[in-house]
């Protein structure tokens, strides 16, 4: 007999409905059984991630109603499917900028995908050039182009320690068809800001493009 996903917690009001998300699936991922079916989604369209379903639409209901998009739900799903799956020695490792759990209290201080791959360059995770044209080949994808790619790289990013801000890669796919030139430009921004930096585990300033930018819809 399969076990009751866990209910959505209620909505506080002072919380993005992403951060929340996030923090349901961690607590999903506390049974072995629900990561593993969370992770039969990796990479597909919502149409093929029938595991996930039964998990998945309690929060989204709760969440969105009958608002959500095509491309905000395959966001949902798509991000559910990678946390299931990050390797198990760095399942604690929190995002650059974090602090005992906490991310910075500026939602542009905290790192997107860019900012990751410019910390993979820096830290020798991955060569600059490679980490940069992989940027730039995701940069010009539509989302349903992205997310086949997501499962290798993000592996990649959290075997060599870097560790993904998952709530602000939900809310950046969740809007990627929609405002992509804003978020490839702030992609691109952050990893060249990162690799730069001369100190950028300590690098959680925001800049006056991203305080301009609208507040991404999760």
């Amino acid at each position: 007999m399969s076990s009751t996903p866990p209910a959505p917690a209620a909505r506080p009001s002072t919380q993005r409905a992403s951060d929340r998300f996030i923090a349901y699936v961690h607590q999903l991922c506390a049974s072995n059984r629900t990561r593993a079916e969370l992770r039969r989604g990796l990479g597909l369209p919502v149409d093929r991630c029938n595991y996930l379903h039964r998990y998945l639409v309690p929060f989204l209901a709760q969440a969105h109603g009958e608002r959500i998009t095509r491309e905000q739900r395959r966001a949902y799903y798509a991000v559910a499917a990678l946390i299931a799956a990050r390797p198990r020695a760095v399942r604690d490792a929190e995002p650059a900028g974090w602090h005992e759990g906490r991310p910075p209290q500026n939602w542009f201080a905290r790192a997107n995908l860019g900012a990751c791959l410019g910390h993979a360059a820096a830290n020798g995770v991955l060569k600059a050039r490679s980490a940069e044209d992989v940027l730039h080949l995701m940069c010009r994808q539509s989302a349903e182009n992205i997310h086949p790619g997501l499962p290798a790289l993000t592996r990649q990013l959290a075997n060599g320690g870097v560790a993904v801000d998952w709530a602000v890669l939900l809310e950046d796919l969740a809007r990627w068809d929609r405002d992509r030139d804003r978020i490839a430009t702030r992609w691109l921004e952050s990893y060249f800001r990162v690799l730069h930096a001369e100190d950028p585990v300590d690098l959680t300033a925001s800049n006056a493009l991203n305080d301009s930018t609208e507040e991404n819809e999760s």
